[in-house]
This record gives structure tokens, sequence and C-alpha cells, in this order.
């Protein structure tokens, strides 16, 4: 039986095309500060979802090739399959995020399930790659395709990030009476004596400049500034619990010059290491607008 299964032309194709499937999957699958997907469980199942998506990618082309046209078809069920892993996904941390004391919110979690679907494809589209490389190529140019397939989705596994649309600067944190503001932006009223000594000794401030008219209305919607707190509240905890709506970490917005004043109350006071956090928070692309590549924009200038 295994002499006559290796005597077929696509065995070694197809082998080739599902490890570097595989390790496209593992290469793309790490737990970070988000803390997900947890260790070991959910790694588990991404790399079980990622050997079958593995599995069909290097299935197509030999399949087409022998004009078994039938066998093509698995594909359309593999897209419906990697659909529910992001409905899966989304169920997962919205229930997750109910506890949390600073949330990810909506359009964060939504970013994150669409990743974890995205990511399937790139598993798949690596496998198709190698397999018909090797196929034409022999081995030698599977390998090198292969390669090059998993670098590429290593490049594309990461988005943009608030970096490259504004510029983070600090700014002290006053409390003026019962007013609490950061630099020259109002955040909240403060009544408290008690929660007014924290803030003035916990507190860090930062002042978000959005660099085009794109970055003013990104930075306004409101899941990417609950992103920016929860991102900070992950990295450097939250001086805060539950019920204590005065020790809240806030993002608030100049109304006329679309500036973001972020607000935190970290557990470890580093103004330093939270610049840097903030600069990395990736841009939700569910709230990413551009309104300067509209038609009326174009013609205006």
């Amino acid at each position: 039986m295994l002499p006559q299964l290796l005597r077929n032309e696509f065995v070694f194709p197809l082998a080739i095309g599902f490890v570097f499937g595989i390790l496209c999957r593992i290469n793309l699958l790490r737990t970070d500060y988000r803390q997900y997907p947890t260790y070991p469980h959910g790694k588990i199942i991404h790399v079980s979802l990622g050997v079958i998506a593995s599995a069909l990618g290097a299935l197509a082309i030999p399949a087409l090739l022998k004009e078994n046209y039938t066998a093509v078809t698995f594909l359309t069920v593999a897209a419906q399959q990697f659909r529910d892993v992001r409905n899966m996904e989304r169920t997962t941390l919205s229930e997750i995020d109910k506890q949390e004391l600073v949330p990810r919110g909506g359009p964060y979690i939504e970013g994150i399930a669409m990743v974890f679907e995205g990511r399937n494809y790139l598993v798949m589209f690596t496998s198709l790659l190698t397999t018909t490389a090797t196929i034409f190529f022999q081995w030698w140019g599977g390998i090198i395709v292969g390669l090059i397939a998993i670098a590429a989705s290593m490049k594309l596994k990461s988005g943009k990030t608030l970096k490259l649309i504004v510029d983070v600067d600090p700014a002290p944190v006053r409390v003026e009476g019962k007013d609490l503001y950061v630099g020259d932006i109002y955040i909240m009223n403060v009544g408290l004596q008690d929660s007014q000594n924290v803030i003035r000794e916990q507190g860090m401030g930062f002042i978000l400049v959005p660099k085009d008219a794109n970055a003013t209305v990104t930075i306004a919607h409101p899941g990417q500034r609950q992103a920016i707190l929860h991102d900070v509240a992950t990295q450097l905890g939250v001086y805060t619990d539950s019920g204590e709506p005065s020790l809240t970490p806030l993002v608030k917005r100049d109304l006329h010059t679309g500036r973001l004043g972020v607000f935190l109350l970290p557990q470890v006071k580093d103004p330093d290491r939270a610049q840097s956090v903030i600069r990395a928070v990736p841009i939700l692309e569910s709230v990413f607008r551009m309104p300067l590549k509209t038609n009326a924009a174009k013609q205006e200038v």
C-alpha cells in the first residue's frame, strides 16, 4: 500500500505544501500581551484549523490537474468553516470583555476575530503556492516559494499602528477644583478628595495630535480610543477597581482641533513605556477612515 502511494506523482508536492502550510500557521500563532489565544487549548484549536486549511490548499491544484472538479468545491466549505471561526472568536472575546476592568470594546474584538479568519486564508494560500511550485519546478522550487510565502505572511500579519498617524506628546495632569485636565483638554469632574489625591500621585497624561484629516476622523472613533486604554491597562496595569468611576482611565477629544487627551491611571507609572505602548496601539480596520481619498476632497485640492 505504501509503495503504491509513493508512486503517485502528487504525493511529494502535497506533502511539501502541507508542511509549509502548517509552518506558516505556527509562525502566525503567538500569545502576546493581549493574552490571546490562551495556552495550550486556544493554540490547539487554531493549529488544528491551520492543518485543515493547509490540507485544503495543498489539494486544490492536484485535484484540478486530475480533473476532479468536485474536490475543489471543498474550498467553499472551508470558507464557511473559517467564517465560523470568526464568529467563535467574536463570541469568546465578547464574553471575556464583560469582566475586564478596561474592556477592549466591540471594534477591537471584531478586528481580532477578522485576523484569525484571515490567517487561515494565508495558510491556505501558502500551501497552494508551495504545492503548485513543487509540481512545476521540482522540490527546490516548492521550498523557495514556500519560504517566500511564509515571509510574506509574516509581513501581512501586522497592521498599522498609531505612530503612523499621530504624534504622542506627554502632558501634565491637573486637578483644578473638581475639574480634571490633561494639558488644556478637559477630561471629567472628580468630586472626591481621596480620588483627587490618587490622580495627582498616580495619574499620567498624553495628548495625541493627528497628522492629517484621515487621522483626525480615525482617532475620533470611540472604538479606537477604547483600544488605547485597553492596551495601556493590559501592559502597565490599572490603578482602579470595579465601582470606582472617578478612577477610570478616559480619552476625551478637543472638538476644535481634533486632538485627544489621554488620562491614564497605570499600576506601573512609567511615562516612557506608556508613550511607547500608545504609539504601538493597532489602528482598527473597522474604524479607519480616509476622507482625503474621496472625490470631493481631491477636487478641493
